[in-house]
């Protein structure tokens, strides 16, 4: 049992190191994804230490820890790379117990790039307010203790809510979960332009309260220290670590309960089976087109609607999409170009289309014996998500156009939305084809072990690759805004977008569509890895 946390992390190491093995692209995207995080954590971690002497350095760095704790809790459940700790509910069969458990896994979860990320951001609050020896020291403390705080944090969350999304009772609350987390996020964004107008000094009563707050009153304590306050100081320290203690304990008791305790979240009331059995081929099926493309829509509308994981990235898309044009429009600083975004995050749900068949896609796989049956089912897809995607960009559009009052835009504006999205599908059938990964139904994860730098160029890759094939649309769009008498024809922009769109679309899924089939065992064995 003493050799249990060593073992756990050379388990993982040995995941990791497994899954970059698998090909030279993957290991590519797993370097590229570590230095520009890495990068970016060196850059915030000599702007804190800029920002010694700084009268509002001590908030900017409370702050800081208190939003790298946020991080924690909500990404490894809601976005794609988040950590790829263990899941626990893989060594239920294993003699261990929950204690020794889980300080194998917490020093699991010390492995990888996130922890690295957070160390260094950690360091560089804390090395913004430590002054004297007092201060240095207590910093000593300070930063691993708030990242071991960060950490069971977010295990103790992941633990809690492992079966969560793979529930159909919680798939309700998955949903209102990313909901929130995507107007926070969209509140924090808000807040920031307001900072970078008002300065600093705004920050300072907020910090006030969340200094006491732990992860961030470990941050709290070392300027408590600098500046003298000993018992100020202790105290800090003293709530980081009950919080500490109270985060492994309650963690503790989640593990027990997984590992004793048998699933029933998805079990179904007999009444409720058959209300879903004698709905389940009603009126949708009568308003899809006959053969294989409406049979394609259907399962991928089903996917949208039963599916947790699936239903949570949509809901998020969706608020996403219309927080972002419309908040920006209430506070007067918007552009009516903003609309757009509803766009480019719908789009992104054609990124990947295989993954959420999971090992299931054999039953695909098995339907598909040419280029023709490729193309037939990547249509059927894109046609499934142009159902939502179409009335919905064209709502936010005219929303955002009568909250600015631009009606005379509302053509241009609509016709470029509707060609970032015919790019978007037409990337997104491509990326699927080249770059499929899998997407774990059990546990908390979003990609599985070794595949989330792959997945993190697909999209990025294929959103960058979107935007240039958009750009003859963009470049008519300044062309005739810039040029005399041009605004009168910047009508032509939406059946011109359209059309555009329509065209590109087609072109993507022709394009995908013999990659598609001749790589169909790749993909099985890509999406099947979680």
């Amino acid at each position: 049992m003493t050799d249990v946390t060593a073992t756990v992390v050379r388990l993982k190491l040995s995941l990791l190191r497994n899954g970059l093995r698998q090909s030279g692209g993957r290991r590519a995207a797993f370097v590229a994804s570590a230095v520009v995080a890495l990068l970016f954590a060196v850059l915030q971690l000599l702007g804190l230490v800029l920002l010694r002497g700084h009268a509002h350095a001590d908030a900017v760095a409370v702050l800081g820890a208190a939003v790298l704790a946020l991080g924690w809790a909500v990404m490894p459940l809601f976005f794609p790379g988040g950590d790829e700790t263990l899941d626990p509910t893989r060594l239920v069969m294993l003699p261990l117990r929950p204690r020794p458990l889980v300080r194998a896994l917490l020093a699991a979860s010390l492995v990888g790039i996130g922890p690295l990320f957070s160390l260094l951001l950690l360091v560089g609050c804390a090395v913004a307010v430590a002054h004297g020896a007092a201060g240095h020291g207590v910093a000593v403390v300070a930063v691993p203790l708030a990242l071991l705080v960060c950490v069971a944090l977010a295990r103790a969350v992941a633990a809690a809510n492992v079966r969560l999304l793979s529930s159909r009772r919680g798939r309700d609350l998955a949903v209102l979960s990313g909901l929130v987390i995507a107007v926070g996020a969209q509140l924090v964004n808000f807040g920031a332009q307001s900072l970078g107008s008002a300065g600093l000094g705004r920050l300072a009563p907020v910090a006030d309260v969340v200094r006491w707050l732990p992860p961030a009153s470990a941050i709290g304590a070392v300027h408590s220290a600098s500046e003298g306050s000993y018992g100020t100081a202790a105290l800090q320290l003293g709530l980081s670590l009950a919080a500490l203690a109270l985060l492994v304990g309650a963690w503790a008791r989640t593990l027990t309960r997984l590992m004793t305790a048998p699933d029933g979240s998805t079990l179904q009331a007999p009444e409720a089976a058959d209300r879903g059995r004698s709905s389940a081929g009603g009126g949708l099926g009568r308003l899809l087109p006959g053969g294989r493309t409406g049979t394609v829509m259907a399962r991928s509308l089903r996917y949208v609607w039963r599916d947790p994981k699936t239903k949570a990235a949509w809901v998020t898309s969706l608020a996403i999409g219309l927080i972002v044009p419309v908040f920006n429009a209430l506070q007067g600083t918007g552009s009516i170009y903003f609309a757009c975004f509803a766009a480019g995050m719908l789009g992104i749900q054609m990124y990947n289309q295989f993954g959420q068949d999971t090992s299931a896609f054999w039953m695909v796989a098995m339907t598909v014996s040419s280029a023709r049956d490729a193309y037939v089912e990547l249509r059927g897809r894109a046609l499934a998500l142009l159902v939502i995607t179409l009335p919905y960009t064209a709502l936010v559009t005219v929303l955002t156009t009568a909250l600015l009052g631009d009606w005379p835009r509302l053509p241009e504006v609509l016709g470029l939305s509707f060609a970032l999205l015919g790019a978007m599908l037409a990337t997104g059938a491509w990326t699927s084809a080249r770059f499929p990964y899998s997407i774990p139904q059990e546990g908390h994860r979003n990609v599985a072990p070794g595949q989330t730098g792959l997945a993190c160029i697909a999209i990025f890759g294929g959103m960058v690759a979107a935007a240039l094939l958009s750009s003859p649309v963009i470049a008519l769009t300044i062309a005739l805004n810039a040029s005399a008498g041009g605004e009168q024809w910047t009508w032509l922009l939406l059946p011109t977008g359209a059309a555009y769109g329509a065209t590109i679309t087609w072109a993507g899924l022709r394009l995908a569509a013999p990659r598609t089939a001749a790589c169909l065992p790749e993909i099985l064995l890509a999406v099947s890895k979680g």
